[in-house]
């Protein structure tokens, strides 16, 4: 699966989520809500529509309301179960290449490190350090868990 699939699933279940939260919501909410433009938004609900997820019936002379079909129930529910286990499965990996670096830090010799990056990545490095008895600082004599987006690289123990 590419990231630009992922991208679109996680905006269709957000689509889906809204519109169950909110029939009469309309196409420039919905892109504000996503951050991205209306077109975009026309694009997904034209792709939900022909899916048979999603209908839409008028609701006032120029308003329109959007109706979650029992099938776009389902693939809400298919999506959100995706999007979790996606989830998952980075936090998995990445714990595991953390603890990997851990062992070759203290194998150097070091009992702490510093954590370069902020965000949910670096959450899970230092949940992972905290198991592992790794002791995060700031100190630059320390080695570095660099964060890159979901990457992470080990340095300082040349």
């Amino acid at each position: 699966m590419t990231v630009e699939s992922t991208n679109e699933e996680i905006r269709e279940l957000t689509l889906l989520e809204q519109i169950e939260n909110d029939p009469d919501v309309n196409q420039s909410a919905l892109a504000t809500q996503l951050g991205v433009a209306v077109g975009t938004v026309n694009w997904h609900l034209k792709r939900l529509i022909a899916k048979g997820a999603v209908k839409v019936a008028r609701a006032e002379r120029k308003k329109l309301r959007y109706i979650i079909t029992p099938e776009g129930l389902a693939l809400r529910a298919r999506l959100a179960v995706d999007y979790v286990e996606r989830s998952f499965s980075v936090y998995r990996r990445t714990r595991q290449r953390v603890k990997d670096y851990l062992i070759k830090v203290e194998k150097a010799g070091f009992d702490r490190v510093r954590i370069v990056g902020s965000g949910d990545v670096a959450d899970i490095c230092k949940l992972t350090c905290i198991e592992q008895g790794i002791t995060v600082v700031n100190d630059k004599s320390a080695p570095a868990l660099v964060l890159d987006g979901y990457k992470i690289r080990l340095e300082g123990l040349e």
